[in-house]
């Protein structure tokens, strides 16, 4: 058992985060996932990074599309998350079933999602993911509160002081 490993995942736990599905579609097909690790990289040029399992189908088509979409879900797109990490593959392995995204050259667009279309500028692997920058050609703005994602649950975003409707 490795101490520092499992105190590292015990205090990522704590860390609150905005829940995001990365879409791609392009020549190796269409593919979403529900991803924890995106964050802004430059405003000069826009860009953004996301951190995908290395190994995994998202990585592999994000890659060989050259190109990934990221939607940050709205505070009511739980079932959306859970479809796109993968909890029902069992009974269908296409995550987008029942969803109509807004289908872009770059990616598809999740319905009530904030939303960066991106091209693929670097992918870096490091330990057990691939880090991939992209940079922003798109924005799509739905002016939704994000989903949040911490301590093993999904949580709602309210500003200090003010109490859920």
């Amino acid at each position: 058992m490795n101490k520092v490993r499992d105190a590292f995942i015990s205090a990522m736990r704590r860390v609150a985060a905005t829940v995001t599905v990365v879409t791609t579609d392009g020549p190796a097909g269409r593919m979403g996932a529900t991803v924890s690790a995106f964050t802004s990289l430059s405003a000069d040029p826009p860009s953004v990074l996301v951190c995908l399992k290395a190994n995994s189908r998202i990585a592999r088509s994000v890659t060989d599309n050259g190109s990934f979409c990221v939607n940050i879900l709205p505070e009511d797109g739980e079932d959306m998350a859970k479809q796109f990490a993968g909890m029902f593959d069992s009974d269908t392995l296409d995550r987008f079933k029942g969803i109509e995204p807004i289908q872009t050259e770059l990616g598809p667009i999740l319905p009530n999602a904030t939303a960066f279309t991106c091209t693929l500028r670097h992918t870096h692997i490091h330990g057990s993911h691939a880090i991939c920058i992209g940079d922003v050609t798109g924005i799509f703005d739905a002016d939704a509160s994000p989903l949040t994602y911490m301590s093993g649950g999904f949580h709602i975003v309210r500003p200090k002081g003010t109490l859920p409707d």
